[in-house]
This record gives structure tokens, sequence and C-alpha cells, in this order.
């Protein structure tokens, strides 16, 4: 594989600048005020559970999505002042775009996929195309349609195609997500090519060791921006070992976060039964799946810093909801009940591995999966046990018993 051609040393200028960029879909909010820049020739990654605003963040800057609110600015053009023409003549001369699924057009060959890039540029030159796919090792592949490569080499295809048109932003996808070890470790040397070369690159990515070879890393939650290196210093690590201690800068973790998910659903579910939620009857780690994805805590800790963050007041010993965290609680509790309708109904899944699953399942289900769920089941009243199914803005009066 050849290598790409080291840029040389370049002073850092803000490239992309982002600010109070928010993003409804209806009364859904898929991002609320998130705000950062991005330095001309740095490679971000972009972490954060799923429906955390990772995708609705790259399809805007991509120009793929409209922002409701705020500005955002790529290479010195404000994306909200373009008119549909020129979002289109933007895609084509400022980003390349790598997704997981490569969407390649299967009945044309490497290089003329590569190609179709330029046709949307308004100029196709096979050599140059030829070019871009030895550029990414390709060389000898050039006349392969899709269903002839490995998905290692399709992906490389897609990374060709993304670089033909020179762009000053390029947006990853998890582009790892669909491949093995050995094309993985391929396709990240190729961004590392890249950002050597002086390529901005902004990738999602789920996986820390990806991460850390970055040299940025920026999580969303909930669609907010809930940590960056950048403010809190490169060299801390994905593992905070000052976790829970006075002295860590990481506001909030993402374990934090489904801590604080488990703690607002029991809140909630001792609320539907009129009783008390006494701090000492809650725990942080579930009765049946105990949530392996996090480690024990005792609930008096993370209640406190829930309290710090106004999800919840505590007095005397009882946990009640703010308002901001009623409207969390009701929404994870929707999530759970869902899934456990989706399980038991759709699945035939036994009551314990449904709620097992549904205790994983409230954590990653997005504003547009569920209300997709919803709307497949019918819009359900109650989950398999007889527990109210809160409402939500897709059922609109359609819900059946």
């Amino acid at each position: 594989m050849s290598s790409v051609v080291q840029a040389p040393p370049r002073i850092a200028a803000t490239q992309v600048v982002i600010e109070n960029l928010t993003k409804q879909y209806g009364v859904l909010r898929a991002l609320g005020g998130v705000s950062f820049g991005v330095n001309t020739g740095e490679w971000v990654a972009l972490m954060g559970p799923s429906g955390s605003g990772k995708t609705t963040l790259i399809n805007i800057l991509g120009g793929l999505d409209t922002l409701t609110s705020g500005r955002v600015v790529v290479d010195g053009v404000d994306l909200s002042k373009l008119r549909e023409n020129e979002i289109v003549r933007y895609r084509a001369e400022k980003v390349g775009f790598v997704f997981q699924q490569f969407h390649l057009v299967p009945y044309l060959t490497a290089v003329e996929n590569v190609m179709l890039a330029q046709y949307f540029h308004s100029i196709t030159d096979e050599k140059q195309a030829a070019e871009a796919l030895k550029r990414v090792g390709l060389g000898d592949r050039l006349t392969h349609l899709p269903a002839q490569l490995s998905g290692g080499e399709q992906q490389r295809v897609a990374i060709a195609r993304a670089l033909i048109n020179q762009p000053k932003l390029i947006l990853a996808d998890e582009p790892t997500g669909n491949l093995d070890e050995a094309n993985e470790t391929i396709v990240l040397q190729i961004f590392r090519e890249l950002h050597n070369a002086g390529h901005t690159i902004l990738m999602v990515t789920h996986d820390p060791d990806i991460a850390r070879q970055a040299d940025r890393r920026i999580e969303l939650a909930h669609g907010h921006l809930h940590f960056d290196t950048a403010q809190h210093g490169p060299g801390h690590p994905l593992a905070c070992p000052l976790a829970d201690t006075a002295d860590c800068c990481t506001a909030v973790s993402t374990d934090d976060e489904i801590r604080f998910d488990h703690l607002l659903e029991q809140i909630w579910i001792f609320g539907e039964e009129g009783k008390p939620a006494q701090a000492a009857s809650l725990h942080a780690t579930g009765p049946a799946g105990k949530l392996p994805v996090v480690s024990d805590e005792p609930a008096a800790r993370v209640l406190s810093r829930m309290s710090d963050l106004r999800l919840v007041e505590l007095q005397n010993g009882e946990v009640q909801l703010t308002p901001v965290g009623s409207q969390r609680a009701r929404g994870v509790v929707r999530r759970h009940r869902l899934a456990e309708r989706l399980f038991k109904d759709t699945f035939s899944i036994d009551d314990t591995e449904a709620h097992t699953q549904a205790c994983k399942f409230e954590h990653i289900i997005s504003p547009e999966l569920d209300q997709r769920i919803c709307t497949f089941l019918g819009h359900p009243k109650t989950c398999p046990h007889g527990n109210p199914i809160p409402p939500g803005d897709c059922c609109d009066g359609k819900s059946k018993a």
C-alpha cells in the first residue's frame, strides 16, 4: 500500500465551529445546545451511547441534515445560510463521507464507484480515480465489482471515493464497524496516513482503542456535550483512575449515565406505586441482570451526583424527581417496557430474559427507534406485566389495550 504524502508542519486554525447547535424532530430533541470547534488537521473521535446524537451531528456537518438552531461553520461556510443547491455544492467540494455501510453501487466497478463522486463534482477523470484507489492499496482491483471485493476492500473503495475531490473535512461514521480485525487494521492505517497528511477527520466510534489513536475525544450523551479532552487534557484516560473523586475531570461518564437511568427508573416505579423512594431502598445495579456493563457502586454516591445535576432532590433520606429527572425517568421507563413488550410478543422470549434484555435496551434505544417500535407494536398501553407504558409523541391517541 502506498503512503499518503506527508504534509508540512501546520499552524492550528479552527476549521469547524459549532455554536449552541440544536436539532429537533418535532418535539424530539436529538441535539440540545452542543458547542465545540475542530482545528484544521485534527483527528477527533466522537463517542457516546446509541441515541446520543453522534450520527445526527455528522449528518448536519455533512449537509445531509439541517440544524434547527445555532450555528455551524465549516471552512468558512455557514451551513444555516445555504440554499438547497448550495448544500449540494458544499457536500461535493468540502466533505468526504465514509460510512459503516459502504454504499457502493453494485453494478459499477471500483474505479467507476470512485468516479461517481467526481460526477457530482461535474468532473470525471478515470486516471485520477485509479490513483485514488492505488493510494488505498487497490491498484489491482480497479475493474472489480463490489461483490468481488472483501468487506475491507469495499471500505477502502469508499475511502478513495471520499478523497477523490480533496475534501476539507472527512466524516467517518463507524468506518470499521463491519470489518474483521485484519481489515480494521488496514483501514485505520489509511486514516493515520490521512491524518499525517493534514486531513481533518471527525470519526464516530464506539471502540476506545480506536479513540485513543485520535488527537482528541469528544463524548455526547442525550444530545449534550459531556466530555472533551480539549477541555480536560489530552492525557486523560478513557477510564479515569480518579473517577468518583473530587479530582476526576470527567463530569459524567457513560457508566454514570447508565446508573442514573437505572435509579431514575426505580424512583419512577416507587411513584407509580404511591410509595416514597427511600435512598436506602435503591440500588445502582439491576436486580436481575446486574448490568454487567458498569461496575457496582453504592446508590448514595450516585444519587449525590444526580442531585448535583438537578435530576433528583434528597430530603431526609427520601429521593424525589425534579422536573428534568422526571422527564428523563419517563423516557427510560417507556423504553424498558416497550422493549419488554417487543421481546415478549414478537420473539416469544421468557419473562426473565425479556427483562434482562430490556435493562440493556433502555439505555441504547434512540428516540426515533422508540417511536418505530411503539408504532410497530400498535402503541401498546402496558408492558407484559400490566404496568403502564408512558405514551410517546407517536401515540397521539392511537394506543390500544
